[in-house]
């Protein structure tokens, strides 16, 4: 009887905590991130300040959750895309341009891609490195495959390879906002710097 009770107890934090993500989701959306208050939030979601801060520390954790789950959205069709290549060489150049230019596009995925949004960004992000852990989670699971395959230069540690595609994604959303993300100039860069950091 118990662990029901602790079931359902476990239910109603979750749904109530959806609920909260839910409203945040659409007051960021329409209002803006730096402009919108917990107040806001809270009227949103039709509960009180002190409600939401049961659920989420801060504002900031609040961000970084929606970040988090709007960006493993992303890496859902992004999987599918890359994982339609046949070779690694194709999976990592064409996996950074699509998740660059779906990720720029994306108002809250954009917080922690953009250079205009950094001081936004680090306090988001903090000392939790999300843009770090989310890179390793997407491209992690590829580089696991690549090496499976022989494709992988030896002694790549996923992390390290992901913080630092993480750096070379901020180059790309600089890249892709003046210019056109389908120019080949694009890959060519990739393909010269980012490639043979990787192959085997």
């Amino acid at each position: 009887m118990a662990r029901r009770n602790s079931n359902v107890l476990s239910s109603d934090f979750e749904e109530a905590r959806g609920q909260i993500l839910e409203a945040a989701q659409s007051t960021f959306l329409h209002f803006g991130v730096a402009k919108t208050t917990m107040d806001d939030i809270a009227k949103a979601a039709g509960v009180s300040r002190p409600t939401i801060y049961r659920y989420f520390r801060d504002r900031d954790t609040l961000v970084a959750e929606l970040i988090r789950l709007r960006s493993r959205k992303l890496f859902v069709r992004g999987t599918k895309y890359v994982l339609e290549r046949e070779t690694f060489r194709d999976q990592l150049i064409d996996g950074l341009i699509f998740m660059v230019d779906r990720g720029r596009k994306d108002p809250l995925i954009r917080l922690i891609v953009s250079p205009e949004h950094m001081d936004l960004a680090a306090a988001v992000v903090g000392s939790s490195q999300l843009a770090a852990d989310l890179t390793l989670e997407m491209w992690g699971p590829i580089l696991d495959r690549a090496r499976e395959n022989g494709e992988l230069r030896s002694g790549i540690d996923n992390e390290k390879a992901c913080e630092w595609l993480g750096l070379v994604q901020l180059i790309l959303v600089g890249r892709f906002d003046f210019d056109d993300p389908a120019d080949p100039a694009h890959r060519q860069m990739l393909e010269s710097f980012v490639l043979p950091a990787f192959l085997a």
